[in-house]
């Protein structure tokens, strides 16, 4: 276990927040950098990066979304391995470098991974399923409550996983050397198409929630026109093409591996998330 702070990219993000509650919770010193931190953190400025690892050997890294930041991404850690950084957890995704993933997000997921391998530091690449919070945040959070999601994903099934025993998986990681070298693919319990996700969160929020299965073309054009970026928007379509084109609806036992537990079912935590009123408009 580090004595160092852990540096924390992507703190207030799905993962990173919760990732760091729980260090904090063990007493273990973090160090969040971001955008809006106390310590300034942007991929797209290199003049932020030698403060943020200054002083750090371990890094949780939750990347952006998006090629060319995830190549910023790889950038990152090259250059802070350079600078003494000895160890690195990867926010991946499930099935990176596995077939039907010939989109550019995907390879450039998979560089990142690569160049994570070779930076010299050791290394834990987590590769999460699609998160269960993402009905509850960002642009899917605002498609509930309009009463309708508008996604490319066809008839297609994911197992959605809660973001908590993702944090509980990294945490693990970061804490534990002996997860060095490992890769570890999650998911939740069971898989669930979006007319099942919709019918879940109909019943836990007791009003109609509908699934509009988008061309892929189209999704582009209304993430678009809602203020995304052009490249934002492609790299969501080709990550949801791998539902839609059924390449995903298999399980994954991470979290069994690394915790020795199940992971949280999608209706427990639908029901949970419920009572918070974050889909009470």
């Amino acid at each position: 276990m580090t004595t160092t702070p852990i540096l924390i990219l992507g703190g207030a993000g799905k993962t990173g927040r919760h990732v760091a509650e729980r260090l904090r919770a063990r007493g273990v010193p973090i160090r969040l950098a971001s955008r809006s931190s106390e310590q300034r953190f942007d991929w797209y400025d290199e003049s932020t990066w030698p403060a943020t690892e200054a002083g750090i050997d371990t890094a949780y890294l939750a990347p952006p979304y998006d090629p060319p930041g995830l190549a910023r991404a790889g950038r990152f850690v090259r250059k802070a391995a350079a600078g003494g950084l000895r160890r690195v957890v990867l926010l991946s995704g499930r099935g990176v470098g596995s077939p039907g993933r010939e989109f550019e997000v995907y390879h450039a997921q998979l560089e990142l991974e690569n160049a994570v391998k070779d930076s010299g530091a050791g290394w834990t690449i987590v590769r999460p399923s699609w998160f269960m919070q993402n009905f509850s945040t960002d642009f899917m959070h605002a498609q509930v409550l309009a009463g309708e999601l508008r996604l490319p994903a066809g008839d297609g099934a994911e197992p959605w996983i809660d973001t908590e025993d993702v944090a509980d998986v990294m945490v693990a990681a970061l804490l534990d050397e002996r997860h060095t070298g490992e890769t570890y693919s999650l998911s939740g319990p069971r898989a669930l198409t979006l007319a099942q996700v919709t019918a879940e969160l109909s019943a836990v929020t007791g009003r109609p929630i509908g699934y509009a299965a988008l061309e892929p073309e189209e999704f582009v054009i209304e993430m678009v026109g809602q203020g995304a970026s052009q490249v934002e928007a492609e790299a969501v379509r080709d990550l949801l093409a791998v539902i839609r084109n059924h390449r995903s609806g298999h399980l994954s036992d991470g979290v069994r591996q690394v915790l020795g537990r199940e992971p949280r079912d999608f209706t427990d935590w639908a029901r949970t998330t419920a009572r918070t009123g974050v889909w009470t408009s």
